[in-house]
């Protein structure tokens, strides 16, 4: 088997909290005294053209909150947004080790919208750890459709051989299992160190 080269890394529930899953829209809904059936009910309509670039903050905003008239701002709902992101500093401090090592070629393979995805780059210093940013609002694909690791693959020149997939969600990482890659299911950020270790992978 190939020596490993590249690490593709899932964001969301490895490297920080979900940007806006399930449990983030619930505290909005009781934030703002939304509707949430209703709001789950509009996003659902929405979420694929959200995260695969198709439809701006803006436009998911106009379909899921503001197709009536509210009390609150925009921008008061989308700080709300911002503000369900957070860091997991055991599982970035292993990317900074391994990154700073220098051995491996280090990329994001994760689901996202794009204005979301941009802000937890930035605030996060994701950019300073990763050489590319598969993002499902960039490639138009989202996980675990089996075209998204395709993509990663066909642009970092990488076999599927001698990659590696780091995500949270057992959906996505036997997707990728099943095109050859190899994977960890990161259950727990906390224990990432170990299990990479196990793989000979060292992270300082």
């Amino acid at each position: 088997m190939p020596d490993l080269s590249l690490l593709l890394w899932d964001v969301g529930g490895v490297l920080l909290t979900d940007g806006w899953d399930h449990r983030s829209r619930a505290a909005a809904v009781a934030r703002f005294g939304l509707d949430g059936a209703e709001f789950e009910r509009r996003h659902a309509g929405v979420e694929v053209d959200f995260e695969t670039g198709r439809l701006d903050w803006n436009d998911y905003l106009d379909a899921t909150v503001f197709y009536e008239p509210r009390s609150f701002s925009r921008e008061e709902f989308r700080s709300y947004m911002r503000e369900q992101s957070r860091p997991l500093p055991d599982a970035l401090g292993v990317a900074r080790a391994i990154r700073d090592r220098g051995r491996y070629r280090m990329a994001v393979l994760n689901n996202e919208s794009k204005e979301l995805n941009e802000y937890r780059i930035r605030t996060f210093g994701l950019g300073d750890l990763f050489d590319e940013f598969f993002s499902s609002c960039y490639t138009g694909r989202r996980k675990p459709d089996p075209a998204a690791y395709r993509v990663a693959l066909e642009v970092t020149h990488r076999s599927a051989e001698e990659s590696l997939f780091l995500d949270d969600r057992e959906e996505n990482v036997a997707a990728a299992a099943r095109l050859g890659l190899r994977t960890v299911r990161v259950e727990d950020p906390a224990r990432l160190r170990g299990q990479l270790t196990v793989l000979g992978i060292e992270t300082g």
